[in-house]
Parts: structure tokens; sequence; C-alpha cells
């Protein structure tokens, strides 16, 4: 599959998230190096609090409260609906602090997080760090959709 096809994917695992009037659905897929699926998240998944990022890596075998992950996810990519969060309240760590100490390289998304919640800085701390950022904005009306609720749409 494709960066397109990946992050389809991630979209249609938003419409899975159970509803919420405090947070955004999100799906997430983690591809490794080689092309093939590591795992795959959503919001909410198994917590109210669980971020989609968060969700699948902890898939992964991930210690998500360690400094490096030890994922092994060298070189792999990870597949949003929404930019990965840069500021959060629920959790210690944000996803996109998560996906730095996990070792990914790279970050494809489709809608970049408006400030509804908090302001969107998960790109900015993907970037500083050196993680390869792809916005596919073509996909973002399907990103929103599991959404439109928050959007007054």
């Amino acid at each position: 599959m494709d960066d397109l096809g990946w992050l389809a994917l991630a979209c249609d695992l938003a419409e899975l998230c159970p509803p919420s009037s405090t947070a955004f659905s999100v799906g997430a897929v983690i591809v490794g190096a080689d092309g093939q699926e590591v795992a795959r998240g959503f919001s909410r998944e198994d917590d109210p609090h669980d971020h989609a990022e968060e969700a699948a890596l902890a898939k992964t075998g991930a210690d998500l409260a360690s400094a490096d992950l030890g994922t092994g996810l060298s070189g792999a990519t990870v597949y949003s609906s929404l930019e990965p969060c840069g500021h959060r309240a629920s959790r210690p760590r944000t996803c996109a602090e998560l996906i730095v100490a996990s070792g990914a390289r790279r970050v494809v998304f489709a809608w970049r997080e408006p400030a509804l919640f908090v302001a969107g800085t998960g790109a900015e701390i993907l970037a500083a760090a050196g993680v390869e950022l792809v916005e596919l904005p073509g996909l973002a009306g399907r990103a929103r959709r599991p959404n439109a609720h928050l959007l007054g749409k």
C-alpha cells in the first residue's frame, strides 16, 4: 500500500472511536520500514483517555513511560488521521513525544489539529526532532467526518 492507502485506513479507524464531546476521534497505523503493518489503534479504544497513536504504540510492546520506548520502530512511518498531539492534559506524554521516542522517522497525516481543545503543536515537535512530516490534505474531509459533532457541522 502507498501513503494514501495507509492514511485512508487510519481515517477508517477514526470512525470506530466511541463518540466524545471533549476529544477528537482519530485513527492511526504504524508501518515498519519493510512496508508491513506493525500495529493500529484508535482514540478511546481501550481507555477513555487513549489517543490513537498511543494505542497503536502500546500494541508494539512499548513501555510508554520509558524515555526510549524500545519498540524497534527505526525507519517506521506513523499514519494518523489527525496531526499527533503536542499538548495533553490526560497523560504525561504527548503523542508527538511518544512517536519521537519510538524511533519512527516519518509521520503522514490528513488534518492539522484545529485549536478546539488545545493549540496543535505536534507537527512542530516532530519536525524539531527530525521526523519527516507529510500532510495529505486530500483526506482531511475523511478525517473530519467522525468529528463533525465537535466542529458544529
